[in-house]
């Protein structure tokens, strides 16, 4: 990786390609922004969300050497496992594979409020489009299911956490052909504005991730980062990874 062809993208570049509007902290490899993040001692992180935060995590959580999966959410753990240990902090891995918002609104209560979380992470979208066979997706109930559930955790727990990761793809493999590759990116784009407002809205931090990839994809092959255009490999976990400490510890500097 060279990161210093990354310190001459500058941000006005990236939310012109993305039509966002980006922070300094969006850039994901170069700096790395990184700065411990503040928790009440002993919080509650729980990840939500489908194939790609799950990961295989061990529906076993006694066993604790395969409990988080192989997932951004292992890297998360190790990361601030190693750097708050003094913090006590609490994971726990939740993501389902092929699961749609849909399927996360049908276990949320056991999965995210039971949980108690006080920090929420939820990624979720793409299987909306994989599953859809080219025949579009109801982006407004997609938009309301997605706004219930944070609602009913939000009413749970008013002083809960949220961070939204938006959903993302690469040009690769099967999203390769332009009609597929046209169709894909065109709904995960209008997910990802759904999310945005969410964010707003809720108030939570968020974690955009097509950014990420994309700049990424400037630098080095598509396929260095995501193997099939949807599942990250693990130096593209490390990417997700990166920019949600990155944010989260902007949001919620250490005191």
């Amino acid at each position: 990786m060279n990161r210093r062809a990354f310190c001459k993208v500058t941000v006005g570049s990236l939310a012109a390609l993305n039509g966002l509007a980006l922070s300094a902290a969006a850039i994901p490899v170069s700096g790395y922004l990184y700065r411990k993040p503040y928790f009440t001692k002993g919080s509650r992180l729980v990840f939500i969300g489908d194939s790609i935060t799950d990961m295989k995590w061990g529906r076993n959580e006694k066993d604790r050497n395969h409990y988080l999966g192989h997932s951004f959410v292992y890297l998360i753990a190790s990361r601030l496992g190693v750097d708050m240990p003094e913090a006590g902090l609490e994971f726990f891995n939740r993501g389902k594979s092929g699961n749609k918002v849909a399927d996360l609104k049908a276990r949320w209560q056991k999965d995210a409020i039971d949980m108690k979380p006080d920090v929420l992470t939820v990624l979720i979208g793409v299987n909306d489009v994989s599953q859809s066979r080219g025949a579009g997706v109801d982006l407004e109930q997609w938009e309301a299911d997605y706004r219930e559930i944070l609602s009913r955790s939000r009413e749970a727990n008013p002083k809960l956490r949220l961070i939204l990761i938006e959903p993302f793809v690469l040009r690769v493999g099967r999203l390769d052909p332009e009609e597929t590759w046209k169709y894909w990116r065109g709904l995960i784009d209008r997910q990802r504005e759904i999310v945005a407002r969410l964010v707003k809205d809720f108030d939570a931090v968020h974690v955009q991730a097509q950014v990420v990839f994309d700049l990424a994809a400037e630098q080095e092959s598509p396929e260095h980062w995501i193997w099939d255009g949807v599942h990250p490999l693990p130096q593209g976990h490390e990417l997700i990874a990166r920019q949600w400490l990155e944010k989260v510890s902007v949001r919620w500097p250490e005191r």
